[in-house]
């Protein structure tokens, strides 16, 4: 069991369909937790681990994940799956969040709404942002080296000094 507060240590905490949290979990470790459905709109996340967290249907609404580590969201199904074999997987709703200086490394995010989101300064080598709704959304100064971002819509999108070094734009 864990509780949901700053700096709350929930690593591996099967969660899902039941986090309904909206306050301050500042530097909290939900590493690989199962938060699936979970409704954190407005949470403070900033510094929290959230790494190889399920956060597929996450709403992550207004919420702050600035120097949140999301890299590798979401393990391969399996118990046999092997580290470098990980998909990462988040088909959150993070319209408006505050995702600025996240580490989202290999994030999968097809498909996810990330409309008016402020992406600045965030890492998203080798992220999957394929079909992903980034209309409005801030990546000045965004790392997306690397980054599939086929079909992706990119209306009034801010890509100042954006490094797109090897990046898939087609039909973008």
């Amino acid at each position: 069991t864990c509780t949901l507060t700053r700096g709350a240590k929930c690593a591996g905490a099967k969660l899902r369909g039941r986090v309904k949290h909206h306050g301050d979990l500042r530097k909290a470790n939900l590493r690989r937790a199962d938060l699936r459905f979970a409704d954190l709109r407005g949470a403070n996340l900033q510094g929290a681990d959230l790494r190889s967290a399920n956060l597929k249907y996450a709403d992550l609404r207004g919420a702050n994940l600035k120097g949140a580590k999301l890299q590798y969201a979401a393990p391969v199904h399996g118990k046999k799956a092997k580290r470098g074999n990980q998909t990462p997987s988040c088909g959150a709703y993070c319209q408006g969040a505050n995702l600025k200086g996240a580490k989202l490394t290999g994030a999968s995010l097809p498909f996810a709404n990330l409309t008016g989101a402020n992406l600045t300064g965030a890492n998203l080598t080798r992220a999957n942002l394929n079909a992903a709704s980034l209309i409005g959304a801030n990546l000045t100064t965004a790392s997306l080296t690397t980054a599939r971002m086929n079909s992706a819509t990119l209306n009034v999108a801010n890509l100042t000094d954006a490094n797109l070094t090897g990046a898939s734009l087609i039909d973008a």
